[in-house]
């Protein structure tokens, strides 16, 4: 099959490579027919990591099924699926209660078969594959991983109606943290260097927003907020920007607060001063939210599916560039020049 691997430099190469064998008889094999670019997929652009030379990439993926084992009960041939990426080793504690998010496995687990959308077969066990209704596509699909992700931090930050809310960063991620808050009842303000991403949110239903470096985020939420702050923070920007955003975040929440991560950091030791005796006397809680898995009874990626195929949440107005996978490395350079491409999602078709 053709697949995208990473080059020494961080960059792509397209090249054949032997098509996926479904290990077990409860397994699946899906054609891949579109692939998004995600903030992580973002970091590891261009740069030399030994350990990714060769791999295969892309975490965010629709597709059709052309392969099922002997077992699979769950799709059949000829299938449109959202194909879920998040695969736990499945025997550890976590996996066991269905907190496969928090697997210390996670990620050598579904880089080996899930998490491989720039090629053009995958292969995972059935419970990942969720078929689609007939009115959701699949650039659609490709989305609802960054939606589960928004939903796991709302479900974490404990948002309730007319919650008052600011979210740092207006990319796929914030945009749809924005969506799910507005369709939950809160007041939402929304900040973003990116005129662009701005004037989308505003489309969709942001109660102000606030121009990074153009205008002062804590005197926009207070005065959204009768001086206090806002009562949930999320950060959704993430990334080289962290040191910056996440002190934001600590001062646009009010006392007693909630602010929750969810921008990816990168690996190893990163020193981001905060301001800890105010945020300890002021009983602000700092909640990491980690991708996505179950809520109560239900997957978060079924819930965001639902909520797409119902007309909640919006994906056409976020697609902003298509390309086939042969011009991997153009469509990632326009995703990561944001401010001169004005992209915001950024899909793949495979």
């Amino acid at each position: 099959m053709k697949a995208a691997r990473k080059t020494a430099d961080g960059r792509f190469e397209i090249a054949e490579v032997d098509d996926p064998v479904l290990p077990a008889d409860d397994w699946v094999k899906a054609r891949v027919r579109m692939a998004g670019i995600c903030g992580t997929d973002l970091r590891h652009w261009e740069k030399a990591e030994a350990e990714l030379h060769c791999c295969i990439m892309g975490h965010e993926l629709a597709g059709e099924v052309v392969e099922v084992g002997a077992a699979v009960t769950r799709v059949a041939l000829g299938d449109r699926v959202l194909i879920e990426s998040v695969l736990g080793c499945g025997h550890c504690a976590w996996c066991r209660v269905e907190q496969y998010n928090r697997c210390p496995d996670l990620y050598p687990t579904r880089r080996a078969s899930v998490s491989r959308a720039y090629a053009e077969y995958v292969i995972g066990p059935q419970h990942k594959f969720h078929p689609l209704p007939d009115r959701v596509g699949f650039d659609d699909a490709a989305l609802l991983d960054t939606y589960a992700v928004a939903l796991h931090a709302q479900h974490l930050s404990g948002l309730t109606i007319g919650s008052r809310v600011a979210i740092i960063g207006a990319g796929p991620i914030g945009l749809g943290q924005l969506m799910l808050a507005k369709a939950s009842g809160a007041v939402v303000t929304i900040i973003d260097p990116l005129p662009h991403a701005l004037a989308l949110a505003e489309r969709l239903g942001a109660d102000r927003i606030v121009q990074a470096g153009e205008a002062e985020p804590e005197a926009a939420v207070r005065a959204m907020t009768e001086d206090r702050g806002a009562d949930i923070v999320f950060e959704c920007a993430g990334g080289e920007s962290m040191p910056e955003t996440l002190p934001l975040a600590t001062r646009l929440v009010r006392r007693g607060g909630v602010v929750v991560i969810v921008g990816g950091f990168d690996a190893g030791t990163i020193a981001i001063p905060l301001e800890w005796q105010r945020i300890q006397m002021s009983e602000i809680r700092l909640i990491p939210s980690a991708s996505f898995a179950f809520h109560d009874i239900h997957a978060e990626q079924l819930e965001v599916l639902d909520l797409v195929a119902r007309g909640v949440l919006e994906t056409q107005a976020l697609i902003t560039h298509r390309f086939p996978l042969d011009r991997i490395n153009e469509a990632f350079a326009v995703a990561q020049d944001r401010r001169r491409t004005g992209a915001i999602f950024v899909g793949l078709t495979v």
